[in-house]
């Protein structure tokens, strides 16, 4: 029997590798301190967008606007449907010295790595997949 029903992989690229080529941060830590209980990562782009802030903006920290977007995560996910895999969700960011803007992000749920079947969410831009 074909272990590979559509061939043998070409090429893959493991969340392993998408960490340490920076494509990827892994805020786990963070999310189970939310109560989120898989493995969490989050890519680069929305973590650039939204935790990392912006050179000149006064009174953000990395830690709270991390937190922020864990913590509104765990509410969309105690909403969500069963069997859900794709999480859309919101929240409130600043990312100047005036009022914060809603933002958009989404979850998805999927298999931990390539070799690791176990479920992990990965925080994504809406037009990221």
């Amino acid at each position: 029997m074909n272990n590979h029903p559509f061939g043998e992989v070409i090429y893959s690229y493991t969340r392993a590798q998408a960490i340490a080529d920076g494509v990827q941060v892994e805020v786990t830590k963070t999310a189970q301190e939310a109560g989120i209980r898989f493995p969490v990562f989050i890519t680069r782009t929305a973590f650039d967008a939204y935790v990392t802030v912006p050179p000149d903006v006064t009174g953000q920290d990395e830690a709270v606007r991390l937190w922020d977007i864990v913590w509104m995560l765990r509410f969309a996910i105690r909403k969500a449907q069963t069997g859900q895999a794709r999480l859309p969700f919101a929240l409130y960011v600043r990312n100047d010295n005036r009022a914060p803007r809603l933002v958009k992000l989404v979850a998805m749920c999927g298999p931990l790595d390539m070799d690791a079947p176990e479920p992990a969410i990965t925080i994504m831009m809406p037009d990221e997949d």
